[in-house]
């Protein structure tokens, strides 16, 4: 049997059947996805009705505010620590952060190495060096104020080891020699003027 209806539209020889069928399974995939959105909007609901659980409108709007609120002060919290954090880095920059150590035996004696040179630098290579020198007839200790890895007053050779090694501690092997070159010429240029202001003086 032929529908007029099929007819009309070019249809007509079409076997009825095959358009039950296609109706079926179109039927049959809606009833899955009926299921499976049934499912998922089950377990939707249950986490809705325990996260609603024991609380109306007003307590949830509150509970609401008191998390804001612990946002903010976590917020500020953050701030506030970032700016202690930035203040302690730039405090750090002033404090002794390089040393170096070199003992050694300033007159050759049976005692061991008991003198020593101690340096202390900050960040920008700034600091002291403390030398101390041991004999039997007791101990003597001076110090050096050394500026930016340079020292105006003339460094021993023990000094200059205690130097290279605090400078070493934290910078690469060229930029400390830079340093201990640039500390040597210096020493060297004071020397030359002292050495000129000697003669200027003998000559008047």
């Amino acid at each position: 049997m032929q529908s007029n209806l099929l007819k009309m539209i070019g249809l007509g020889n079409l076997d009825i059947a095959y358009i039950f069928i296609g109706i079926i399974a179109v039927l049959i995939i809606l009833i899955i996805i009926l299921i499976v959105q049934g499912i998922k909007f089950g377990k939707l609901k249950k986490k809705y009705e325990k996260f609603m659980e024991g609380k109306d409108g007003k307590s949830l709007e509150a509970q609401f505010g008191e998390v804001f609120e612990k946002i903010d002060y976590l917020t500020g919290a953050e701030k506030e620590d970032r700016s202690q954090i930035d203040i302690l880095l730039e405090k750090a920059k002033t404090c002794y952060q390089k040393t170096g150590l070199i003992k050694y035996d300033a007159f050759h004696e049976m005692g061991g190495k008991l003198s020593f040179s101690l340096c202390m630098l900050d960040e920008e290579d700034t600091g002291f060096i403390i030398n101390s020198v041991h004999s039997n007839n007791g101990c003597y200790v001076y110090t050096k104020e050394i500026i930016k890895g340079a020292s105006y007053i003339d460094l021993g050779d023990e000094e200059k080891e205690a130097l290279e090694q605090a400078v070493s501690n934290s910078k690469s092997k060229e930029k400390s020699e830079a340093v201990i070159k640039a500390a040597s010429e210096k020493v060297e240029l004071d020397k030359e003027n002292k050495k000129v202001e000697k003669e200027n003086e003998e000559d008047a």
